[in-house]
């Protein structure tokens, strides 16, 4: 076999990896009905996911009657909480994930998350799956400190020097994504089945993908 040209392949984890759109918005919509505030139809929770739980519930709450009077803190913990207990009821890793895992593990790559999920939920999460194995590290929104989460390049540094250097991809589904790893120097991949932001071909990767099975040959297309 041709050595694979990365050494490093990262992911995001919401929306790109794992479908955890339910659980989310499960969680959200419980944090609404705390404020007396009508649930939001799961399926349009995805626009919401991708900076992290302080926006997610800003912006509900915002598309639901504003934030006066709200105490975004405690609502947060709230959504937290709830999260946290019940966070893998329906996520599942987007078709082709375990194969295309596989494959890249086959070739001696290592890989890697950096998410702007808080670190102990993204592991917690991964510990539920059976997948904390398969990843050399794992970094989330807060692991690096304020500033730090995407579209910041810092976490796809960190992921790169934690995973002991080399040659590095990242894949991933929103603005968020590709601008860290534009940042970062790091050519990206973008997934048309995420909860992007912005229409994929227009988010401004290095390539689409529209299943995992397409990933290993895009990647070596990269090189």
């Amino acid at each position: 076999m041709a050595q694979f040209p990365f050494d490093i392949v990262g992911f995001d984890l919401d929306g790109t990896l794992l479908d955890t759109a339910h659980d989310i918005g499960h969680a959200l919509n419980h944090a609404l009905a705390h404020v007396g505030r009508p649930p939001i139809p799961l399926e349009q929770t995805r626009q919401y996911i991708g900076a992290g739980s302080a926006k997610l519930m800003r912006d509900a709450l915002e598309a639901s009657g504003g934030i006066e009077g709200i105490d975004l803190a405690v609502l947060q913990d709230v959504l937290l909480g709830y999260y946290a207990e019940n966070i893998a009821v329906s996520t599942v890793l987007f078709p082709g994930g375990e194969a295309m895992l596989d494959a890249l593990a086959a070739r001696g790559v290592r890989l890697a998350v950096a998410t702007n999920k808080r670190e102990d939920l993204a592991r917690r999460l991964f510990d539920e799956m059976g997948l904390t194995s398969r990843f050399a590290t794992i970094i989330g929104g807060n692991t690096l400190g304020p500033g730090t989460a995407k579209p910041a390049p810092d976490m796809l540094h960190a992921m790169v020097e934690q995973c002991g250097g080399g040659r590095a991809a990242f894949v991933g589904d929103t603005t968020f994504d590709i601008g860290a790893a534009r940042a970062a120097g790091l050519p990206v991949i973008a997934v048309r089945f995420g909860f992007w932001d912005l229409p994929p071909d227009e988010l401004g990767a290095n390539a689409v993908i529209d299943h995992f099975d397409e990933l290993v040959s895009v990647l070596e297309d990269l090189a």
